[in-house]
């Protein structure tokens, strides 16, 4: 695919035979500066600019990001003034490239009245897609936190740049070595401060930004840490604190604790008061607030364990470096001792749990990449897959907010289907494989025509993201899971509500049918299990057992057994008669996120009638033999997340979705 430079273009992606772009009439660029095949958008600045993906073909194709700047400026005293800040800004950036922890610039540089930043590429998921996947922040964790990013702050702010706009969605956690990233230091931002200050351009997200920035246009390095403190309080409450400033102004830094649960209080040392720093970082008047970084890890660093300690010795090392620290032995004999223990300790923690006997091989499993199927197309992460009943369609939800319908034997996208606001997590297809169900971030359950692609209705009620949508066996009712603790239950043909389960006093994460349709499970972010009556919506009882939240749970094709998947790592099977947890199956090395039984009469032919399939955050997908509790064999991914499995009706494929490079593979399974 070909991607349209033009930042209004709606819809950018072209064939790679376009020589001009089919929605806008531009011409298509192939290498940008000769050099850069740019792939697809990641973001978008309303038209005033956009960063993409793109590959550096002087560098095998390697990934990096090209943020394009369009100053909508009259005349060319003005452009010129821009283009001569945005240099300015770039060397700026280029120096701060020399941090381990920010991107390192590339290039920068004008073509067609554009100017461009080349940045190295992160790959890892930002905090907003951690805590969206159900990652926990407890206090411990927002300490851990600051300690790693309040040495970035430290560096940046000595060389006199504020980089107003930190949140979230602005802070990616490497995949490589866990360590948090800096991002979005945006020339663009600050240009469009100083070419704009006519209209009242204010820098920075909402409800993340102090008073004196968004209402004055100024920023100090004290402005950075009070929008540290929102990105804090919004990791450990869920809480977006835009909600609140539009509720209440900013008076809702005055009584943020009130919105932290008890839960996330554990384990701190009473030596460290968190609370205390969080209320000077948040404090509306800059006089009372922190003003400097040092200031802050000075309040943290004296009551830590060496293992944060070492954490921050090493960032703080980096900062008066020239080049990237590589070489922590280099550091000092003290901080060798710390390495030492804490390598010992993260080793031993990191271990795999013990698995059962040796993975047995009854069957040939096609797992090598150049053989397994791969469909490409998504923008960004796909969150959910699923086959339809006669297992030729296969269709894919990602955070690019579209659905995909794929021809499962010739690997082709047959169509793409648009109409979600945001991320979407959840798609299901009817019995009769006419309808799809899906749901996401933008709190809407849709209803599409497969043969025509059109939307059917839109049903409305929940108040949080929908996590999970379910069709009944015979396809007519609509069960939807929501992070707004409820589970609704909806008339299909009419789209009316029929009623709303309430039990859970978290997240419900994860939902589905028993084979006769009279029962349904759900898994949620409260650690349980419950079983409802269709018919009536009464509950019929609780399963615990797991020690973290519930992501997924599947009914086995006899629907005798459900298996869930847990953050805790492990897949547990419960036997629905004797309400005992039969067995616990044990082998990934981190949370699992979905299960999918193979179909009864596809598993007796080619396994045995109970093979259950698991997908997990530690890359890979697994198979296994719930009767023995054995592992029989494990697909792996070369990176990313998997966050969904499906098996097709035959038995004869699998799939899964991730964040590996925004992928489908399909794996094949024959006698």
């Amino acid at each position: 695919m070909r991607c349209c430079l033009n930042p209004d273009c709606l819809s950018p992606q072209n064939p790679d035979s376009n020589k001009v772009c089919q929605s806008c009439n531009t011409p298509l660029i192939e290498l940008l500066r000769g050099r850069y095949r740019v792939i697809k958008v990641i973001s978008d600045e309303g038209g005033f600019g956009r960063t993409y993906l793109a590959e550096d073909v002087d560098k095998l194709n390697e990934w990096c990001v090209v943020k394009q700047f369009a100053p909508k400026v009259q005349g060319t005293a003005a452009l010129k003034k821009a283009v001569e800040l945005f240099k300015e800004e770039a060397k700026q950036l280029q120096k701060l490239g020399e941090h381990p922890q920010i991107p390192t610039l590339l290039a920068y540089f004008e073509q067609d009245n554009y100017l461009f930043l080349v940045q190295q590429y992160i790959d890892g998921q930002n905090l907003l897609q951690e805590l969206r996947r159900g990652v926990i922040y407890d206090e411990n964790k927002i300490i851990q936190l600051l300690l790693d990013l309040l040495p970035i702050l430290k560096f940046i702010h000595e060389r006199g740049v504020i980089h107003r706009d930190i949140k979230p969605q602005n802070i990616i956690r490497r995949q490589s070595d866990g360590r948090l990233v800096l991002i979005d230091f945006g020339s663009s931002k600050q240009l469009t401060a100083t070419v704009h200050t006519q209209i009242g351009t204010s820098i920075g997200s909402h409800g993340y930004t102090p008073m004196e920035q968004m209402q004055d246009g100024k920023a100090y390095p004290s402005s950075d840490l009070f929008s540290l403190g929102a990105t804090c309080f919004h990791l450990l409450t869920k809480i977006r604190p835009s909600q609140l400033l539009m509720q209440k102004g900013y008076s809702w830094v005055n009584s943020w604790q009130q919105y932290v649960n008890h839960n996330q209080r554990n384990g701190v040392s009473p030596n460290v008061d968190l609370d205390r720093v969080l209320n000077k970082l948040l404090t509306t008047d800059i006089k009372q607030r922190y003003q400097s970084a040092d200031e802050v890890i000075k309040d943290l660093t004296p009551q830590q364990t060496s293992a944060a300690l070492l954490h921050t010795i090493i960032s703080s090392s980096a900062t008066t470096q020239t080049a990237k620290v590589r070489n922590p032995w280099l550091i000092g004999a003290g901080v060798l001792l710390l390495l030492l223990g804490l390598i010992g300790y993260v080793y031993s923690r990191s271990q795999p749990a013990t698995r059962f006997s040796q993975p047995i091989k009854p069957i040939n499993i096609t797992d090598n990449p150049e053989q397994s199927n791969t469909l490409k197309g998504h923008a960004s992460d796909v969150n959910s897959v699923a086959f339809s009943p006669d297992g030729k369609t296969l269709a894919s939800g990602s955070d690019d907010k579209t659905i995909k319908l794929w021809n499962v034997e010739t690997k082709q996208e047959i169509r793409t289907l648009k109409g979600h606001l945001q991320w979407i997590w959840t798609v299901s297809f009817s019995p009769d494989g006419k309808t799809l169900a899906s749901g996401g971030a933008d709190r809407n359950i849709k209803l599409w025509n497969i043969s025509t692609g059109e939307e059917i209705r839109t049903l409305k009620g929940h108040k949080d993201g929908i996590a999970a949508v379910a069709f009944s066996p015979d396809g007519n009712t609509l069960a939807t899971a929501s992070l707004d603790n409820t589970i609704k239950l909806w008339n299909v043909s009419t789209g009316e509500l029929i009623r709303t389960l309430s039990g859970h006093n978290k997240a419900v994460s994860t939902i589905s049918f028993s084979p006769d349709g009279q029962t349904l499970a759900s898994g949620s972010w409260d650690n349980k299990i419950k079983l409802w009556n269709v018919a009536t919506g009464k509950e019929i009882r609780t399963f615990s057992g797991h020690t973290q939240l519930i992501l997924t749970v599947a009914f086995s094709p006899d629907g005798m057994t459900l298996a869930s998947g847990s953050k805790d790592k492990t897949i547990k099977l419960w036997n629905l008669v004797t309400r005992e947890n039969i067995i616990t199956l044990q082998g990934h090395t981190d949370k699992v996120n979905a299960v999918a039984y193979l179909p009864k009469i596809a598993a007796s032919k080619i396994l045995n009638n109970g093979s259950l399939v698991s997908g997990s955050n530690d890359n890979t997908v697994k198979l296994w033999d719930t009767k023995t509790g054995k592992e029989i064999r494990t697909f792996k991914r070369d990176s990313g997340y998997i966050y969904s499995v499906a098996t097709s009706p035959d038995g004869k494929n699998i799939a899964s979705g991730g964040s590996a490079d925004n992928i489908i593979k399909i794996w094949r399974l024959s006698d």
